[in-house]
């Protein structure tokens, strides 16, 4: 192979590279949503394991910002943790709406179907996860182990 052709191939891999890492990072933070100080509030509440702090702080940024499915992802998980599995339900499936790829969305409302006993509908959103993840993601692992230890658990 000559040399432009090397150069050339070594700068699309390059791109591709930076345009993966791009994309991640934007699935969970959002421009909109580190300017929004109550999702920024909000999200160090959340990983402080503070999830009823964290609710009306995301229901504040939603309101201002209903395109943030970050935030409604966010909204989902704290009110899950907080044991409100129904309202969490709808917070999940309004940020599927906005980006039916969302990683973080897709792990937890898995997630949150183990826990109400649905193992085929966990199962979807695995299935989701995967072709979202091109290489592979954490979201994808996580859930998979989660849904490992439910059968495990339930002899499914």
């Amino acid at each position: 192979m000559n040399q432009p052709c090397r150069s050339l191939m070594a700068a699309v891999f390059a791109l591709c590279l930076g345009a993966g890492a791009a994309f991640a990072a934007g699935t969970d933070d959002t421009p909109k949503a580190k300017q929004d100080p109550n999702f920024v509030e909000a999200k160090k509440n959340v990983e402080a394991g503070k999830y009823e702090a964290a609710v009306p702080l995301l229901e504040q940024s939603v309101a201002a910002n209903p395109a943030n499915a970050d935030a409604w992802n966010y909204l989902g998980y704290s009110l899950r943790k907080s044991g409100r599995k129904e309202e969490a339900l709808t917070m999940y499936q309004k940020a599927l709406a906005l980006e039916p790829k969302h990683r973080g969305a897709n792990e937890y409302l898995g997630e949150l179907y183990l826990e109400m006993g649905d193992l085929a509908k966990a199962k979807e959103r695995l299935d989701v996860l995967d072709g979202a993840c091109f290489f592979g993601c954490d979201e994808y692992t996580d859930l998979k182990e989660a849904i490992k230890a439910y059968e495990a658990k339930t002899g499914s």
